[in-house]
């Protein structure tokens, strides 16, 4: 390993899943997603398990940014509090850093408090986000001006704090856009579905395929998504075991509850 006193040259690659990356050996048991239901003035707290199964000792850093995603793939980690339904400043956590002991558990503990003037409803979210720290990053070389040149991969770890508040707002979807698609030998239909309502909805979707004389020749599953307020998501229902002919598609997405949402479309299959 080259080591540089007055260039410093940082390569890091950002990716979430990697067998070789630079804190593949933790994990978080508790999942990627918290969840609370809050009056004006509320307050929950909770806590964030970080387990780490590697032979080594792992400093890991926490951090906030907001989360905006929309159906062509964009993914955006703002600034903390920027976004207009960010609870950023909602919460404090702490420790910052921690060093997680080899075949250890480490915690991040958090607070949310809403304050007791928020006038809004529905939901509002952030990212409380997990990243280990490499031993070769200038945040933990114990050398000044002595810095390791590399290649680093780091896995991240995007815990979504999720406050519904009051009675979680309005619900509405928006089916935005559809294609017939090849990909590979399948046969797919994408929709693309924006929230445009002020709470979260997380609805699985399906399209039911009708024949030119009305009958139904089936129900095909496009998969479960959480879509916060102002965001889009893409699903993909495949239907490469239809039979070729000219359909009528009802495609459904359904909440869970009393939101279910539907449009029809008509397509052929080739």
């Amino acid at each position: 390993m080259i080591k540089i006193d007055r260039f410093l040259v940082i390569l890091v690659l950002i990716t979430f899943f990697s067998a070789n990356a630079c804190g593949a050996g933790l994990s978080l048991p508790g999942g990627l997603s918290r969840i609370s239901n809050l009056e004006p003035g509320g307050k929950t707290e909770g806590k964030i398990l970080v387990r780490n199964d590697s032979s080594e000792p792992q400093i890991v850093k926490a951090y906030q940014t907001d989360y905006l995603f929309y159906a062509d793939g964009r993914n955006l980690y703002g600034k903390p509090g920027t976004d207009t339904r960010s609870n950023a400043s909602w919460i404090t956590f702490f420790p910052q850093r921690l060093e997680v002991l080899a075949k250890e558990v480490g915690v991040i503990n958090y607070v949310v408090q809403v304050p007791a003037d928020a006038r809004s409803s529905g939901t509002f979210w952030s990212i409380l986000m997990i990243e280990p720290v490499s031993k070769g990053s200038p945040e933990v070389s114990d050398k000044p001006g002595k810095v390791q040149v590399g290649i680093s991969t780091v896995v991240r770890y995007a815990v979504q704090i999720i406050t519904n508040l009051g009675d979680s707002g309005e619900r509405k979807l928006k089916f935005l856009d559809k294609q017939l698609i090849k990909a590979d030998k399948d046969l797919i239909l994408q929709v693309d579905l924006e929230n445009t309502g002020q709470g979260s909805l997380t609805p699985t979707v399906w399209a039911e395929l009708f024949d030119e004389k009305g009958s139904s020749i089936g129900r095909f599953e496009g998969g479960r998504v959480r879509i916060f307020p102002t965001c889009s998501a893409r699903f993909k229902v495949n239907l490469s075991d239809a039979p070729k002919g000219k359909y009528s598609a009802l495609v459904v997405a359904d909440n869970g509850d009393d939101n279910v949402f539907g449009a029809r479309y008509q397509l052929e299959v080739p």
